[in-house]
């Protein structure tokens, strides 16, 4: 498992937005929260909510649920120094939050330029399990540094939403649905009663190759053992097939280009949502390999 951060860094410098070179910087020990804040308030509207590209495949300025998945990522790295932004995200959150505590795959979009049709095409009346799983998640994990984030009524009623939705689930949707659903139990393993138990059984549906093709996507387009399982010592990886591990870090690394970064497997709705994407997988990939050196 061989990374070469060098030509990962001059790609991010080279090729990256401002908010995922800042990531970079942080992960790898050379940045500041500050700094990745700073970076991430330029795609903040006044209502606390998210936009203007934070999601790369959906451009338009006005909040979005997804952009609420990508500010939290910032958060939960940057720790207990995000403060009052994220609180405000969850009231933001709260305001859109569907009568059932759910939230929609997307509120209307003002401006169809560059985005892809999925979010053009969403029900804003109708809640999402695999967008409200998602964002709780990460949220969730926010939340063990942010009291603020832990207290919040938005995550209490997400939390109840995606918790009923799965106890009633025979099986999820679709191969993304059940990566957001696993990480969500996950994410609650240790706080919400009966979470193992779900945990392990929808675990299941991960076959012992822990690969899944996405249904829809481009060909060869597919969700590998660490898009399931990022983080080591957590509940999920424990559902692994523990030989999976090691081969899927080498293939991992392996897909660090000659320019430093990575690639993705999945369609782009722009050149630059394409480009944006590379950082952004970039960041995910060291930061997944850099959490298993030494192990």
């Amino acid at each position: 498992m061989d990374i070469d951060l060098t030509q990962a860094s001059a790609f991010m410098t080279t090729h990256a937005r401002i908010v995922d070179r800042r990531r970079f910087d942080l992960i790898t020990g050379r940045g500041r929260a500050d700094d990745v804040l700073s970076a991430l308030v330029a795609y903040r509207n006044d209502d606390g909510g998210f936009g203007w590209g934070l999601e790369p495949d959906l451009r338009s300025p006005e909040s979005q649920p997804v952009g609420a998945l990508h500010a939290f990522e910032v958060f939960e790295e940057v720790g207990p120094d995000a403060g009052e932004p994220a609180a405000q995200l969850c009231d933001w959150l709260a305001s859109i939050t569907l009568p059932d505590g759910g939230l929609p795959f997307a509120v209307p979009v003002t401006d169809s330029t560059g985005s892809a049709p999925w979010w053009l095409q969403a029900d804003p009346s109708q809640s999402s399990l695999h967008l409200t799983a998602a964002i709780a998640d990460i949220a969730h994990r926010a939340a063990r540094h942010d009291p603020t984030v832990r207290h919040h009524e938005w995550l209490g009623r997400a939390t109840d939403y995606c918790w009923q939705q799965i106890v009633e689930l025979d099986g999820p949707l679709n191969t993304l649905q059940l990566r957001y659903v696993l990480w969500f139990l996950d994410a609650i393993h240790d706080v919400r009663p009966g979470a193992p138990a779900e945990l392990e059984r929808l675990g299941k549906l991960i076959p012992d190759n822990a690969t899944l093709a996405v249904e829809g996507g481009i060909e060869g387009e597919a969700l590998h053992p660490l898009d399931f399982s990022p983080r080591p010592d957590q509940p999920l990886r424990g559902l692994l097939v523990p030989d999976t591990i090691n081969p899927d870090l080498n293939r991992l690394a392996a897909q660090q280009q000659d320019d430093g970064g990575w690639i993705v497997d999945f369609a782009s709705q722009s050149v630059a949502g394409a480009l944006e994407w590379r950082g952004y997988a970039t960041v995910r990939a060291v930061k997944t390999l850099l959490a298993h050196q030494g192990r």
